[in-house]
């Protein structure tokens, strides 16, 4: 079983698998909340998943490409807060741990999402 990166958990506190939890997403199913989504995109990050981050990233804010850093280690997301702002947006308070270049590096970010059409999308996010 290929534990899920994102670190979530089951009741007992074993990590749940990559097809059990964020794996679904990447392959097509809807993130039902913006924590999900945030998830999934995390996930998605330490899988190298391009194309899943850019289709979940908002038209008015998506880059024409990405290019993740080259031999970046990723260590581990903390949720610090998810909170609805709307019917259909949302912010997650979130701190990403990975090390590249032998240097540790901590994302800590409040990121924006809104529902389009059923599906949550990340719109863009300050840097805390």
């Amino acid at each position: 079983m290929l534990a899920c990166p994102c670190g979530r958990t089951a009741a007992k506190g074993l990590a749940l698998a990559l097809d059990a939890c964020c794996g679904a997403y990447h392959a097509g199913r809807a993130a039902p909340d913006a924590q999900s989504l945030m998830r999934s995109r995390y996930s998605a990050f330490v899988l190298g998943d391009v194309s899943y981050l850019l289709a979940t990233w908002h038209p008015s804010q998506r880059p024409a490409e990405l290019t993740l850093e080259a031999g970046a280690k990723w260590l581990g997301l903390e949720i610090k807060q998810h909170r609805s702002t709307g019917e259909d947006t949302a912010e997650v308070e979130f701190v990403a741990r990975f090390r590249v270049g032998g240097k540790a590096v901590r994302q800590h970010e409040r990121s924006r999402f809104v529902r389009e059409d059923g599906r949550w999308l990340y719109v863009d996010g300050d840097v805390l």
